[in-house]
């Protein structure tokens, strides 16, 4: 069914066309979903678990869990329109492996999940540079706690390098992100380094994306 109308999330940066069953489409989601699930490919195990924080309209949610169909997929989203366009992808993707979308927000110090430890990987995707950094503090330590030993936190989006852009798109794109909320932006990969350890968490791989982004690999425990 094609896109009917337009849909502007308050924490979206794009413009995005909603469907006649409350499906969103994400302009971004179809430029970098093939990328990133090159990646994940990799990274991820064959199976298990995978908590998806922030998953937007949910289009990432069922590409990827299509594509890598004995992996449990756990989206979350403390948007409400989120939520409701991510389980209305599910539906129409028909699929067994994505769980119906949880209402979690970082910030927030209990997640609300049921088994501490539970997860095999986290996945969050231009999340934290649309978010205050209290997104990211509260990110870190609740895969801390939701990771098993060994378990991946994969961060994708745009970063820093010892405080300073890889582009200057990215470096425009930040101006951008702080006019329109101050608490918003790239974040260091130093900074995020940094939190994470405090978290047990250490950064294993920093792979280069297209358009000027990464994709960060950190590991939870021993390696």
């Amino acid at each position: 069914m094609p896109p009917e109308k337009k849909n502007d999330s308050p924490v979206a940066l794009e413009q995005r066309e909603l469907s006649a069953d409350q499906r969103m489409f994400s302009p971004s989601v179809a430029r970098n979903s093939a990328p990133i699930l090159a990646v994940l490919k990799r990274v991820l195990p064959t199976r298990g678990a995978v908590l998806e924080i922030g998953c937007g309209t949910g289009e990432h949610a069922v590409y990827i869990a299509g594509a890598m169909p004995h992996l449990t997929w756990q989206p979350s989203d403390p948007d409400a329109d989120a939520r409701t366009s991510t389980t209305s992808w599910i539906k129409f993707a028909g699929l067994k492996n994505v769980l119906a979308p949880r209402d979690i927000d970082v910030c927030s110090g209990q997640w609300g999940l049921e088994q501490p430890g539970h997860f095999d990987a986290i996945v969050s995707i231009n999340m934290i540079h649309i978010a205050p950094w209290a997104a990211s503090l509260g990110l870190f330590a609740g895969a801390g706690r939701s990771l098993h030993a060994g378990g991946l936190l994969l961060l994708y989006g745009p970063f820093k390098r010892d405080g300073a852009h890889t582009a200057p798109s990215n470096a425009a794109f930040d101006a951008a992100l702080m006019e329109r909320n101050p608490s918003w932006g790239v974040r260091d990969i130093a900074d995020l380094e940094h939190v994470g350890g405090a978290a047990g968490l250490i950064l294993r791989e920093t792979i280069e994306m297209p358009a000027n982004n990464m994709l960060l690999v950190f590991s939870s425990g021993s390696a």
